[in-house]
């Protein structure tokens, strides 16, 4: 009998920006690091404008997230112990405080409550 695989924890929070979006930064910035916090796991940020990020940017969002051509950013994901993906957020492209309402949804969701419990965060 195989030995039971040990329990799904959060591993690393990755969010995928540029310094010029008024939904990523300040904003997006202080709520990922937020939930890193809360998660107690690091926190990557990936610039898509930065040569030597966009590639894992890019690729996060085709395999992961929400794919365009032009993809709407910010994207947030969680990277769980079994090498997993999760999406957790796509920022809007209406007003600022659209994205804020997610992020505020996401920091109040049940799904959080559970993962940290689930997690001993």
């Amino acid at each position: 009998m195989a030995p039971p695989k040990p329990p799904l924890r959060p591993a690393r929070l990755t969010v995928v920006l540029a310094q010029w979006c008024p939904h990523c930064v300040p904003l997006s910035a202080k709520y990922a690091r937020r939930l890193a916090h809360r998660l107690r796991i690091p926190l990557r940020i990936l610039d898509i404008d930065r040569k030597a990020q966009v590639r894992e940017a890019d690729r996060l969002v085709r395999r992961f997230g929400d794919p365009a051509p032009d993809y709407l950013i910010p994207q947030v994901f969680l990277e769980w112990s079994d090498g997993s993906v999760q999406h957790l957020l796509t920022g809007f492209s209406e007003q600022v405080a659209r994205t804020q309402r997610a992020w505020d949804d996401l920091l109040a969701s049940e799904w959080l409550k559970q993962t940290r419990a689930g997690s001993g965060a």
